[in-house]
């Protein structure tokens, strides 16, 4: 009866669920960096994806109702260098266009093919710019997308050879002795992917909204040519 209520006393004792914290505590001091550094990788994935959808949707507001005034204003200029130009990228573009067009009509019109040709190249500078500063922050989760698996496989690779050593330290290959590393290593992966399939479905849906922010901007740059073009040709 002692050894029978021993078993079930150590039966009743062995925790019924996986908890990650305790398997990260017991983990060797190299998958404890690998876990870290994982865990970190995937916080700051997450911020990107907050902070991102937020910039991205007030973005969308302001370039729509700047875009509206500026068609319905009398003077762009003036709109231009208000407020709104702040974090504004159809601000800045229409901006980019227009002080060409000051710089190539300062001393009087002398080619209106070269001066239209000029203005666009300028927009079209400022579009690729306003794209290129979006998606500068998307590399991240490329980059984490692409490595994070490999490196949660490192630390399985490392907490299985851990566990082999342990067999042939202790003499024992039996599921006491090997699991505990087993069960940590195959966290490691579990981290790794938790932290690369977030980041891939982010930076393809990213990258697929800051293309179709950039052709709208050059949409509105295109009009905006259009409409000094038919100014200079007017004058």
């Amino acid at each position: 009866m002692t050894l029978i209520a021993a078993a079930a006393s150590t039966v009743a004792g062995a925790p019924s669920r996986l908890d990650p914290l305790q398997l990260f505590l017991d983990a060797d001091i190299v998958v404890q960096v690998v876990m870290t550094g994982l865990i970190l990788a995937s916080i700051w994935v997450w911020t990107i994806i907050v902070s991102f959808s937020m910039r991205m949707g007030k973005l969308r507001r302001r370039t729509a109702a700047f875009e509206q005034d500026f068609w319905d204003a009398e003077q762009p200029e003036a709109l231009i260098q208000g407020k709104r130009r702040q974090d504004n990228p159809s601000a800045r573009v229409a901006a980019a266009g227009l002080a060409e067009l000051r710089i190539s009509t300062k001393e009087g019109l002398r080619n209106r093919d070269g001066t239209k040709s000029r203005v666009a190249l300028a927009m079209e500078g400022q579009v690729a710019a306003e794209a290129d500063t979006l998606a500068e922050r998307l590399n991240f989760l490329a980059t984490t997308g692409a490595v994070a698996p490999f490196v949660g496989l490192f630390g399985t690779v490392w907490g299985i050879m851990n566990s082999f050593f342990q067999i042939g330290q202790q003499q024992n290959s039996s599921l006491a002795v090997v699991a505990p590393g087993i069960s940590e290593a195959l966290f490691a992966t579990a981290l790794g992917l938790f932290a690369a399939i977030p980041a891939v479905i982010a930076y393809n849906r990213f990258s697929q909204r800051v293309n179709l922010f950039e052709a709208r901007l050059q949409r509105f740059a295109d009009r905006v040519g259009a409409q000094v073009s038919r100014e200079l040709e007017r004058g």
